[in-house]
């Protein structure tokens, strides 16, 4: 299995592109004479996930590199090959393209500032232009590589990804629910509940900017109707993820004290919320009249819980109709997520 993925990995998309881009830049550099090394550091990071990114930050590099090789020209005229001109060289690139916001271009132009120091010995100004032809090559080779060779797609990564976090929503629900209820000391400031409740966030995170990858790449590779209807799907499944989260966020973080169940009642919840986690881990076993039937239970639960009490009550809503009241918006959004996997497949 470790060799699997490590083939995977080295033989992953960008490194196959970044690789071929290099070994295109060199060798044009190699057919015109010009130092190589500018062009293909370039080429290495012009590679980025997208198409869209890769053309969206060339712009911004290519004036980046232009200011450093500037910077050096100067102030190897000015004090020659000397540790002051690497310092200024680097400083003053640095604080150019902060300043003029070319954050994404600020290292290639300050590695190319320095680098450009040790190898001029001719005429400055036209080795100036030497540098600034091999960052524009750099940049075009590279930008051409990763819009017609293994475009990027996303989405089985980002369904994969999706299918985890399912997974490992139900198993922080089941957690929690079971601390709710019938733990008898209802700590949820837990910091394992806490954590995995956060590690639940990234992965949401992470899946989101994958879609926007996904969602950016569109715009220079037309998804084909199947594609684009899985793409639709994984948005709308992302979108109720989120919500989930936010329903689970509520009983983590609203204090729930003195839960009035009986101990059928505190049972019974348990085990829809178990069969709830079995469908989220394996969508396959879900059945819709029973889950249904579950719904309803909770439902008619809901509607008890808020009958006014006889003793007198702090507040309208209490511990009961909270916990209900989420775990019947979970049950609504996990149903929607599974018929709609079922629906595309």
């Amino acid at each position: 299995m470790k060799w699997k993925h490590l083939k995977v990995r080295i033989a992953g998309r960008r490194v196959i592109k970044t690789a071929l881009a290099v070994f295109l830049t060199s060798l044009i550099c190699h057919w015109l004479d010009w130092p190589a090394v500018f062009a293909v550091i370039t080429a290495i990071v012009t590679i980025e996930p997208t198409v869209g990114q890769s053309i969206k930050k060339g712009f911004i590099r290519l004036p980046a590199s232009a200011i450093g090789s500037g910077y050096a020209v100067l102030f190897i005229f000015l004090f020659g090959n000397s540790p002051l001109t690497y310092t200024l060289s680097a400083l003053f690139t640095i604080i150019t393209c902060f300043r003029l916001r070319l954050h994404a271009g600020l290292l290639v132009a300050t590695l190319t500032s320095v680098a450009m120091i040790e190898v001029i010995h001719a005429n400055l100004f036209i080795s100036f232009f030497i540098r600034l032809g091999t960052t524009t090559i750099g940049l075009f080779v590279s930008t051409v590589v990763n819009m017609f060779i293994l475009p990027p797609n996303y989405t089985e990564k980002i369904q994969t990804y999706l299918d985890d976090v399912l997974t490992k929503t139900g198993e922080e629900l089941e957690m929690i629910m079971k601390q709710l209820i019938i733990e008898s000391k209802r700590h949820l400031n837990d910091q394992e509940i806490r954590d995995r409740f956060a590690d639940l966030k990234t992965e949401l995170d992470q899946t989101d900017r994958l879609l926007s990858f996904q969602e950016d790449e569109a715009k220079y590779h037309r998804l084909d109707t199947e594609t684009k209807r899985t793409f639709i799907t994984e948005k709308h499944q992302l979108t109720k993820l989120r919500l989930i989260h936010y329903h689970m966020g509520n009983l983590i973080n609203t204090p729930l004290e003195n839960v009035c169940w009986s101990n059928a009642e505190c049972t019974n919840i348990v085990e829809m919320v178990e069969t709830l986690v079995d469908f989220m881990k394996y969508p396959s076993h879900y059945k819709a009249s029973a889950y249904r039937r579950q719904v309803k239970q909770l439902m008619n639960q809901f509607w008890e819980s808020k009958k006014p009490k006889e003793e007198l009550q702090d507040t309208l809503f209490t511990p009961e109709v909270i916990i209900l009241y989420e775990l019947l918006s979970i049950y609504n959004l996990v149903e929607d997520i599974i018929t709609n996997q079922q629906e595309q497949r």
